[in-house]
């Protein structure tokens, strides 16, 4: 029988069956890592794209739910394992909408008519449970940037190649997944991905829930 026929036929039983193997746990690790890499190695080191407090907070809540992932993917079957995985997953997508829906706010302020709506922006940031991931890790977590201005910024003197010239006038109005049309700014984008994460985390771990009630 296919995914899809096992899917209609017993909704909640082939999430559950899903949520014991690796494969969903590394795809969410492998995602949230990815993100993390593509801000830092090519949009803040290759495009001169500078960090803000609130960006740095979504590259942590990111790497939490990568770990998550990884934790989870070693033995998914192991329920010590998988619920630290949930936890991680879980809280990392919350408190990841959370940054974005102020990433986005600050957004909308500092490009619209209302410049006492920024607020949430500073270059010394604060991260949960105390973490000086600012000064273990600066060129990752040490926000350079100001909130609502993702343009890049080249250095004086810096010269482009043909890649580097052909995107930064790409994004010479800000980050948006449509520059053309400015739709879809990062936070925008982001909270989408936390969305759809954190839906796609509840149902696995209703469904592995309610199949173990029934069991029983």
């Amino acid at each position: 029988m296919s995914l899809c026929q096992d899917f209609k036929s017993a909704p909640l039983q082939t999430i559950s069956r899903w949520q014991d193997q690796r494969f969903l746990w590394i795809v969410m690790a492998v995602a949230m890592l990815g993100m993390v890499i593509l801000a830092h190695s090519f949009f803040q080191n290759y495009l001169y794209m500078l960090p803000c407090e609130q960006c740095v907070y979504i590259r942590f809540s990111m790497l939490v739910m990568a770990l998550g992932g990884i934790i989870a993917a070693i033995n998914p079957k192991n329920i010590v394992l998988k619920i630290i995985g949930y936890v991680l997953g879980i809280y990392g997508a919350i408190i990841g909408i959370g940054y974005s829906v102020k990433l986005h706010a600050i957004h909308e302020a500092v490009h619209g008519d209302d410049p006492f709506g920024v607020q949430g922006c500073s270059t010394d940031p604060n991260f949960p449970f105390g973490l000086p991931l600012a000064q273990w890790s600066p060129d990752w977590f040490k926000p350079t940037g100001d909130c609502g201005y993702d343009s890049p910024i080249v250095p004086d003197g810096a010269e482009l190649d043909a890649i580097q010239t052909f995107f930064t006038n790409f994004y010479s109005e800000g980050w948006y997944l449509i520059p053309s049309m400015k739709f879809g700014d990062m936070a925008q984008c982001t909270l989408l991905a936390y969305v759809v994460s954190l839906a796609l985390l509840v149902a696995m771990l209703a469904s592995w829930i309610i199949t173990k009630v029934k069991s029983k």
